[in-house]
This record gives C-alpha cells, structure tokens and sequence, in this order.
C-alpha cells in the first residue's frame, strides 16, 4: 500500500472525481481508503444515550484504493509513487513523487 493515514489524495475516478481529501484510514485488508468529505451517505440511526435524538448522519464511506491517487502539492495534480533509500546511515525507504521528484513525508502521530 503506497497511501497512508493523513495523505492528500485525488479521486481519478467515480462521482466524486476531482476532489482532493484527506485520507482518514486505511483499510488494508479491503484496499479500501476514508478521505475526509468524499462520498459521503447518509446514515438513518435510532434513538441512542449517546445520541438522544437520533435522525440521518452523513458519514464518509470508504472509496477502492484504484480511484484514488497521491495529491502532488507542487504540481496540484495527482501522481504515482517511487520508492528510494536515501544515503544515510540507515539506508531510510522513502516515497518520491514521479511527477516532481520530491520526496513525499509520511505524516507522523496522531
């Protein structure tokens, strides 16, 4: 899987094409992906305690990993990934951005 969690993507494909989001989870098993306000559905729920009113909840639903793609900030389009170790110590992995050539940081914490 070359997205992760707090990614930018772009949906390439389906109702929502063109959007850019963030990637909310990811579920690995499903290649699927959450991006934050893409493809959301409405949810009927009853009455709970934790939700005395109950009613419609919109909610984002998970989209297939093939109709997203990388949000390149520097070109403002989508991109493919390339994989790279750099020449430290470590010989760290890294993804690269194919379009630009920068290296895409993986966003880390919460």
């Amino acid at each position: 899987m070359n997205i992760v969690k707090g990614d930018k993507v772009i949906v390439i494909s389906g109702n929502h094409k063109g959007k850019v989001g963030e990637v909310l989870k990811v579920f690995p098993d499903r290649m699927r992906v959450l991006i934050k306000g893409i493809n959301l559905i409405k949810r009927h729920t009853r009455p709970t305690q934790k939700n005395p009113q109950g009613g419609i909840v919109e909610k984002e639903a998970p989209i297939h990993l093939s109709n997203v793609m990388l949000y390149d900030d520097k070109t403002g389009r989508g991109t493919r990934i390339r994989h790279r170790r750099l020449d430290d110590e470590k010989r760290t992995k890294v993804r690269v951005s194919v379009l630009s050539g920068e290296v895409i940081p993986v966003k880390t914490g919460s």
